[in-house]
């Protein structure tokens, strides 16, 4: 797939918009959160591997590999409360996987799961993806309930999934096909 143009989208609650180098000091306290270092395998300690990330993902998103966004409120729209991603986009089986974190202030609002569902349904729509994926930790119920509320299956537990912190870590996996997005 060649570059991805960056999408408008926004259900009036959540909107998603391209990241900014204005955004990197949001990111790296959203970062330093305990509850994102527990269940990330990365955290950045500098605004320079912050810069390195954007470019990363900006490179991803001209190749047509992936797209990383960020969630804001439609009024506040310079102020990120988190990311929605999509990665691995594979155009040769039409899959790709879903990714998502929230600052701590953001969190049990329901803004990731409205952030999910509006990536969703434009790489279904728009992308013509056939399948979605979504992997995360057995511990991390929160993960796990965005998953199930946007109507994400759970497929299956993936045994020492993925290299973690020094070990390895089991992944639960999600599965999610065009006419399962639940509204």
């Amino acid at each position: 797939m060649p570059g991805l143009s960056y999408p408008t989208l926004t259900d009036g609650v959540v909107a998603l918009r391209p990241w900014g180098i204005d955004d990197v000091d949001d990111q790296l306290a959203a970062f330093a959160d305990p509850v994102f270092v527990r269940f990330s395998d990365w955290a950045p300690d500098t605004r320079d591997q912050l810069v390195d990330r954007l470019q990363e993902v900006e490179r991803a998103r001209e190749n047509g590999l992936g797209i990383h966004l960020a969630i804001t409120h439609p009024d506040t729209p310079s102020h990120a409360l988190g990311e929605v991603a999509l990665s691995g986009i594979d155009d040769t089986n039409q899959r790709a996987s879903v990714g998502y974190w929230l600052s701590p202030a953001a969190r049990g609002r329901g803004l990731a799961s409205r952030a999910v569902r509006l990536i969703a349904r434009w790489a279904f729509d728009e992308l013509g993806l056939l399948r979605l994926e979504l992997t995360c930790g057995p511990d991390n119920p929160g993960s796990q309930g965005v998953a199930v509320r946007c109507g994400f299956r759970l497929e299956g537990l993936l045994r020492s999934h993925m290299a973690f912190k020094g070990g390895r870590r089991d992944s639960l996996v999600y599965g999610l096909l065009p006419g399962e997005l639940l509204s």
